[in-house]
């Protein structure tokens, strides 16, 4: 089950920074744009927490900023 708790995670985070970027260059802006992103980080910030339970804090902060990275390409 660990494995694929892992790979359920890995893709929710793959969402939630998918939506962040999309809400960074859509039509919000000012304080309505900040809350929709800073509720992305926070859930991805949940995430972490379920991964580091799975695969340690190194190996889940890892996967959390390739995620970040690869949405931001």
């Amino acid at each position: 089950m660990g494995q694929s708790e892992v790979a359920r995670i890995r893709e929710q985070i793959e969402l939630e920074y998918e939506a962040m970027m999309r809400g960074m260059f859509g039509f919000a802006q000012g304080t309505a744009m900040h809350a929709f992103i800073v509720a992305r980080m926070s859930r991805v910030e949940q995430y972490h927490s379920e991964l580091t339970k799975h695969v340690g804090e190194e190996k889940a902060t890892d996967i959390v900023v390739e995620l970040y990275n690869e949405a931001t390409k």
